[in-house]
């Protein structure tokens, strides 16, 4: 009886096996997709963190200009030392006309006019009260209406300096055509340098820079936009 010789089955050596000694083993494709977007997210987060940094220093630097003039005046409510500053410059005869946007329907003109300290002709003659708008979007919406009514085509706009970048993305982004010239309020707690140290400083920038990268991504993509006006919502509900 004859016994056959049986030939072994060759082992086959993997893909990692082959490679040259000393060269690293390949990576999975999930691998590398969770490096890539490891490298991703670092990338975002150091473009956001150096945008607010440059969103920072341009706030805290805004100056009025030393010699405002333009055909009007418009003046986003948020608080009172807006509108003081507002009423002087329309004093002063740094604009024709005066429109506080953005006001609360149970404020009278008297009550603003009390306030501020204005004289009534000065009030009767130059100034409108704008009760439409509820947010930010609806000031551009109604000082937008108000322009082109008026016929005007440079107007200064009076708002705190770390509201001023997002009031005009969205006053520019209503209406292009218009030359906004920016007259910041300078807000208290962003005088000083160290205002990084003061919490309550701090949650407003971060809070109004989050604004504005939302309302920047908004205004490119039209996504989320909506009207901002009293008027339109009232009139969307019936």
């Amino acid at each position: 009886m004859t016994t056959g010789h049986t030939t072994p089955n060759p082992i086959h050596q993997g893909p990692e096996l082959d490679r040259p000694m000393g060269l690293p083993p390949r990576r999975g494709p999930i691998r590398r997709l969770l490096r890539w977007g490891g490298f991703a997210c670092l990338l975002a987060i150091a473009l956001v963190f150096g945008g607010f940094l440059r969103f920072a220093d341009s706030v805290t630097t805004l100056r009025p200009p030393a010699e405002p003039k333009a055909d009007a005046i418009v003046v986003l409510t948020g608080g009172y030392q807006r509108i003081d500053q507002a009423v002087e410059l329309l004093q002063k005869g740094a604009g024709k006309r005066l429109l506080i946007s953005g006001v609360h329907p149970t404020t009278t003109p008297a009550q603003i006019r009390k306030m501020t300290q204005g004289s009534a002709d000065l009030f009767s003659c130059c100034v409108d009260i704008g009760y439409d708008a509820i947010d930010t979007i609806g000031n551009a919406e109604e000082a937008s209406n108000w322009i082109h009514a008026k016929g005007y085509r440079s107007v200064l706009i009076v708002t705190n300096n770390y509201h001023m970048p997002r009031s005009l993305a969205e006053l520019s982004y209503v209406d292009p055509d218009i030359e906004f010239i920016a007259y910041p309020v300078v807000n208290s707690d962003l005088k000083s340098s160290n205002w990084f140290t003061d919490p309550n400083a701090m949650r407003v920038m971060l809070a109004e820079y989050a604004k504005v990268l939302l309302a920047g991504a908004r205004n490119i993509t039209g996504f989320g936009r909506h009207t901002g006006l009293r008027s339109a919502n009232a009139s969307g509900q019936q």
